[in-house]
């Protein structure tokens, strides 16, 4: 089958016809900026690991599914030569392909080596460190309970490792009714871009049933996710509005928007792209609450708080609960000199 792009079904939201330095502009508006916010190591790895493969082997590179959640990311990639595949059959043989941070199964590891496909692996490492947990439970013949989403690609590569050991569980209202074989047996993993409270409520509603239920050996929610979520609690408490720049099929993201509601947002969005902001939403607002998820270059956010401040919102206080300065080394086949700063920087 010959290689084609995906469609990616991530709508756009209609241009306003308002502009929003059109607005009234008024006093004592500000922008709370949540950080850590944005690009994660494992994000930085797998873009990096994209381009310079695009320098060491030519366009076209073949990507298994997006090699990140994020659109802007997407389209970049694909000016530069990148070619994204639904599966691994969409790649001519023999050639270049990258497997996304997600992570895949082992099935398509083989099926990528069945085509004589040059493989290069971009799994985040925090999402690896969850599939050598699924081998060694389902190894050790512990029924697996992998709280997750199912068919995210991250639930698809983890419980490809065991198949027969793994039950997903996709929500707490899930946890009362799953079915186990040997409550002796039994153990739980979970998706690295979870909400963490809603995780817990999982596990908790899990261990009411199961009490000899076994905890992963260390959190499985990445530390991106969790410093993320942190730091929007503490800014949603004080904004009318939180903004949260990240893709639709981005789990981490859609998660920033929910904890933003439950901690006190009195109205939260998520956006692709500054001209989705809608004139409604800052109606009345004289606080707004910023982040991004952790497959978004911080550019995006730069030109939100650009086109904010038309509309008066000048005043920008960061708001930090957390340092971050973890770098991962890129695949063994493209080790080298890592360009210098910060991937998600503007220009």
């Amino acid at each position: 089958m010959s290689a084609t792009a995906v469609s990616l079904p991530i709508p756009r939201l209609p241009v306003r016809r308002e502009r929003l330095q059109d607005l009234p502009v008024a006093g004592d508006k500000k922008i709370l900026l949540a950080a850590p916010r944005g690009y994660c190591a494992g994000v930085d790895r797998a873009v990096i690991t994209v381009e310079k493969a695009l320098e060491r082997y030519g366009a076209p590179v073949y990507v298994r599914k997006q090699i990140v959640h994020n659109i802007h990311v997407v389209r970049e990639l694909e000016a530069k030569g990148v070619i994204f595949v639904e599966e691994v059959d969409e790649v001519p043989e023999g050639a270049h392909v990258v497997f996304s941070a997600h992570g895949v199964s082992p099935q398509v590891v083989s099926d990528a080596s069945e085509r004589g496909l040059q493989a290069i692996d971009a799994t985040c490492p925090l999402v690896t460190k969850v599939h050598r947990e699924a081998v060694r439970f389902a190894r050790d013949d512990y029924q697996i309970l992998l709280v997750g989403h199912e068919g995210h690609e991250e639930v698809e590569g983890t419980a490809g490792e065991a198949p027969e050991h793994v039950t997903i569980v996709n929500s707490p209202e899930e946890a009362d009714m799953v079915e186990v074989e040997d409550p002796s047996k039994l153990v739980w993993l979970s998706q690295t871009t979870l909400s963490v409270d809603e995780t817990m409520e999982t596990v908790d509603r899990l261990r009411a049933r199961f009490p000899e239920l076994n905890d992963p050996p260390s959190d499985d929610i990445c530390y991106a996710t969790q410093n993320r979520q942190v730091a929007i609690k503490k800014v949603a408490r004080g904004t009318d509005l939180v903004i949260v720049v990240g893709s639709a099929n981005s789990s981490n993201s859609v998660r920033l928007v929910e904890v933003a509601l439950q901690y006190g947002a009195k109205a939260a969005y998520r956006i692709d792209y500054p001209d989705e902001v809608r004139q409604e939403w800052l109606e009345g607002v004289r606080t707004i609450g910023i982040t991004s998820g952790a497959s978004v270059p911080d550019v995006l956010v730069h030109e939100l708080m650009r086109e904010l401040a038309q509309a008066g919102y000048s005043d920008v206080e960061e708001v930090r609960t957390a340092e971050e300065d973890l770098i991962f080394s890129l695949p063994k086949e493209l080790r080298g000199d890592r360009p210098r700063g910060g991937r998600g920087e503007p220009a």
